[in-house]
């Protein structure tokens, strides 16, 4: 059963997000999973200043809401994701400044790797989604493809979803986005990216996924 406590910390969170500036207003949501349930912020509700009565408590298996709580209209991908990947207990959906922007471009970036964090927090491929209305089951579907393999994703005309094990990984990841977009806009497009062999060299040294 999930606690005040746990409930706190969810809330927490959320602020940590907020006061990062990844997300304003009523813009973006998150979710925890606690064993067979999960906590997600509630439709309408403000991350940056989310409070208990507006967290919904659902069952991960089929969305079932256990606390009466309406969950955020984007629920359908977080507890989808939580369904396709066990080792995912934690979901963001965030609209920052850069990331945001590049996500509106009409000349869209094929290739986000500007700085070695990306390949190794972010992911060396970050795949972009077409638009669908928010909170859309087509969205949803998409989203959940997206991140089956992969820990990041952009919306186009809308924001970014990245997914982890935990808190600070999630935040981390949301946050080495949103640099790599700043580097993208404020080069007005004139940046270089890592070559595959570059990459490699990252993840055998810091990822440690060849032996």
């Amino acid at each position: 059963m999930i606690s005040n406590e746990q409930i706190e910390q969810f809330i927490q969170q959320a602020h940590r997000v907020g006061d990062a500036g990844l997300t304003i207003c009523s813009s973006g949501n998150i979710s925890w999973r606690i064993g067979d349930e999960a906590l997600v912020s509630g439709t309408g509700s403000w991350v940056p200043s989310l409070r208990k009565e507006q967290v919904s408590v659902c069952r991960v298996s089929t969305g079932e809401v256990l606390n009466g709580v309406r969950p955020s209209m984007e629920s359908g991908f977080h507890l989808g994701i939580m369904r396709e990947r066990p080792d995912v207990d934690v979901v963001l959906h965030f609209q920052s400044p850069y990331a945001t922007a590049v996500a509106c471009m009409k000349d869209m970036p094929a290739d986000f790797n500007v700085t070695a964090e990306i390949p190794c927090h972010v992911g060396s491929e970050i795949p972009v989604i077409p638009y669908f209305r928010p909170g859309s089951p087509e969205l949803a579907e998409h989203v959940k493809k997206a991140l089956a393999n992969h820990n990041s994703c952009l919306l186009r005309k809308h924001g970014q979803v990245v997914c982890g094990k935990g808190f600070d990984e999630v935040f981390e990841r949301a946050m080495f986005f949103e640099m790599a977009c700043r580097i993208i806009v404020l080069s007005g497009g004139s940046y270089e990216v890592l070559n595959q062999a570059e990459i490699e060299d990252l993840e055998n040294y810091i990822l440690n996924k060849k032996q």
